[in-house]
């Protein structure tokens, strides 16, 4: 996979722009946001993602690891592929995409040009948990050790309440300020005895 590319823009185009790395002109897609903060000639390094198709090889760039990995997670939801993952955070950034899922809001999502009101509404089904795992630019999951437990554990597959109910157990024996490590684990065994 390869995960950034960095160098001079030798083009830039509405729906992306041409890197020079190497000696190498390396077109990476990208959302017209993106694409309109490079100015040829300038140096550009965006975070990628890999998308490998039969007929074709497509990077897609993005400004920060946040916004590719919720590129990635969005691409997770049954009928919708790189072009509409791109279209949502063309639409909606990360937080906004986190508000409107966590809110149910099947109006904002349907803005995103190729997702209507039942792309909407499987989009809120199947990353209403899921979304919250994926970290802010800069920061853990959500802040505390317990909401880093929190989002560990439905990154591993519990449900959100799942994790909420263990580390809310083993909160009060560990207690509020414990580490993240025995917070962990004491979650886990937790889940695992039900």
């Amino acid at each position: 996979m390869i995960a950034s590319v960095s160098g001079v823009v030798a083009a830039v185009q509405p729906s992306g722009v041409v890197i020079e790395v190497g000696g190498i002109g390396v077109s990476v897609s990208c959302t017209p946001q993106t694409a309109a903060v490079a100015r040829r000639g300038d140096g550009l390094a965006l975070h990628t993602s890999l998308v490998v198709r039969e007929d074709s090889l497509t990077l897609y760039g993005f400004p920060d690891s946040e916004q590719r990995d919720v590129f990635e997670l969005v691409q997770t939801v049954s009928g919708v592929g790189p072009r509409t993952a791109l279209a949502v955070l063309a639409t909606l950034s990360p937080d906004g995409l986190r508000n409107a899922i966590a809110a149910e809001d099947v109006a904002s999502l349907t803005r995103v040009p190729g997702i209507g009101t039942k792309g909407a509404q499987r989009l809120i089904i199947e990353l209403k948990d899921r979304l919250r795992a994926v970290a802010r630019q800069g920061e853990a999951p959500t802040g505390d050790g317990q909401e880093t437990v929190r989002a560990a554990l439905v990154s591993l597959g519990w449900s959100a309440r799942d994790a909420d109910r263990a580390v809310a157990a083993v909160s009060s024996d560990l207690g509020a300020d414990a580490d993240v490590a025995p917070l962990l684990r004491a979650a886990l065994q937790h889940l695992d005895r039900r």
